[in-house]
């Protein structure tokens, strides 16, 4: 929020100032210390100018009043403010007055260096913010006795109503960026910048000392009150998004926000030097290619085969060129849209981080170290394609998540039976080992065996009877017996066994609408 005019400027050019309105000192002072920037707003006017005059500092150490916005719990205007909120809006608005925001808030009010015991907290507030200069203080001050009668016919006395000079400030710079396909020369690269999982993430609090990354995003379908929600949550550990972890942290209305950024500064200067690290790597290519294409054309004797092979090298310089244009845009456009981590990297809010807890009593020693985040729709929703994560090659991989929240996997293993019933959760691709030569002592090679129809029989028939135990055990004979000792037992068998590997997709998307969803790319295998 901003703040630039310190009076009332009318078309005469004359400055006019209202019995109602504060001097110089106090609106420009006010608010001193709640953005922690030094670029507080400015009141235009408040209802208890008489009856609270604000101190001004006096003497040889004199000391400017800081404070910090409150959230409102706990007190009469929380009961109404769903009836009241949207008719003080209305008030506003009947006056034609070019209002950004009408919010309850509360003041804590600091005591001096040495004598913080002596802060306060102030009255609840209804807190008016208006475009700079728009407003004058007796217009304020009118509609302020109008919306004081009206909390007080609702049973809420003690509010003080203020106004302040305020530009509502969007999140700036685009929406994360789309994940594109492998083909694509920025696919690798531009990971660090899209929604997918594992996307780096840092907080406001720690941007410098941690970072993590996204676990998962999860859809609140209804809120607290059963009304239909389109909120979307990103989950992560505790550590990663809150400094201190040893109490439970929830964000309520009015509080300050701890806001979540995709990438800290050492991972965004990473991702930046991947992209260089790309460009330089094709550029090597490049120059490979138009030095074969020379060679080529050197050649005295030029045939079809010559031409064509030309034409091919040729095909393969101008991938590499555009490649190359399409890496240098992509730098571009990071350190233009994504460089300013306040104003182009922020996503969203912490709204709920648990305590990190070790389970002693129930014996599992398990650490829970979890929290939630609140993702900004205007960064997030653009590009959002759900739980999508590139996986990479694994030799084995389990994936199994249910339907309901009110399944808990870990209570009772069995339910991953009917996940197992309803969906192919692996595909097992039995290759035979290849045989090489060994070479002989002497230094000279051995002559390579010749494969019989017997030997390939044998091989066929050895990696049949793996893929078939490998099928036999996918499932157990009871739902008790799918316990986790079983499946880390499966899992032994499968990645220890000589003749068969396990392999996945590098791109996985899980939807909570069904147990279990796969999007498989054709293996390169048999």
């Amino acid at each position: 929020m901003s703040s630039n005019h310190s009076a009332i400027a009318f078309a005469s050019g004359a400055t006019v100032v209202s019995e109602h309105g504060p001097d110089v000192y106090e609106r420009t002072s006010y608010y001193n210390g709640i953005t922690g920037d030094g670029d507080h707003p400015e009141l235009v006017y408040r209802s208890d100018f008489l009856t609270t005059p604000f101190p001004k500092p006096v003497g040889r150490y004199a000391h400017i009043p800081v404070k910090s916005l409150r959230g409102v719990f706990d007190t009469p205007l929380n009961g109404v403010w769903d009836t009241v909120g949207p008719q003080i809006r209305d008030l506003v608005k009947a006056r034609g007055i070019h209002w950004s925001s009408v919010d309850p808030a509360r003041f804590f009010t600091h005591g001096p260096p040495g004598e913080e015991a002596k802060g306060s907290l102030g009255p609840v507030v209804i807190w008016i913010g208006v475009i700079p200069g728009s407003t004058s203080p007796d217009t304020a001050h009118d509609v302020s006795q109008e919306i004081l009668a009206l909390l007080l016919k609702n049973g809420v006395e003690g509010v003080v109503v203020e106004w302040r000079e305020a530009v509502p400030q969007r999140l700036a710079g685009p929406p994360l960026m789309r994940h594109v396909g492998s083909s694509n020369a920025t696919h690798y690269v531009r990971r660090f910048l899209t929604a997918l999982l594992g996307v780096p993430l840092a907080t406001e609090e720690m941007e410098e000392d941690a970072q993590g990354t996204l676990t998962l995003w999860f859809h609140e379908t209804k809120d607290e009150h059963g009304k239909p929600s389109n909120k979307v949550y990103g989950v992560s550990s505790c550590h990663v998004l809150r400094k201190n972890t040893t109490v439970d942290y929830e964000h309520r209305d009015g509080a300050p926000m701890n806001h979540v950024r995709v990438c800290g500064m050492r991972r965004f200067q990473r991702g930046l030097d991947e992209i260089t690290k790309a460009i330089a790597d094709h550029g090597i290519l490049a120059d490979l290619r138009a030095r074969e294409i020379v060679k080529l054309q050197a050649n005295e004797m030029q045939d079809a085969e010559d031409a064509r092979e030309i034409r091919r090298t040729r095909r393969k310089l101008e991938d590499e060129i555009e490649a190359i244009a399409d890496l240098e845009a992509l730098y571009d456009e990071v350190m233009k849209d994504w460089s300013n981590i306040k104003l182009h990297r922020n996503i969203g809010h912490v709204q709920y981080a648990a305590a990190i807890s070790v389970d002693v009593e129930g014996g599992t020693l398990y650490t829970s170290d979890w929290a939630a985040f609140l993702a900004a729709e205007g960064k997030v929703k653009d590009e959002f394609e759900g739980n999508v994560v590139d996986l990479g090659t694994f030799r084995l991989i389990f994936l199994a998540f249910t339907s309901s929240n009110e399944i808990n996997l870990i209570q009772d293993p069995s339910i991953l039976l009917k996940t197992l019933q309803l969906c192919s959760l692996l595909w097992v691709v039995v290759r035979p080992r290849s045989s090489f030569p060994r070479r002989e002592s002497s230094g000279s090679r051995a002559a390579p065996r010749k494969r019989t129809l017997p030997d390939l029989q044998s091989s066929t028939a050895k990696a049949s009877a793996a893929l078939s135990s490998a099928k036999t055990a996918a499932l157990p004979v009871s739902p008790s017996d799918a316990t986790p000792a079983w499946f880390h037992s499966l899992s032994t068998k499968l990645a220890s066994s000589p003749s068969s590997s396990v392999s996945t997709t590098r791109a996985t998307r899980l939807s909570t609408s069904s147990p279990l969803k796969e999007t498989r790319a054709p293996s390169s295998g048999t």
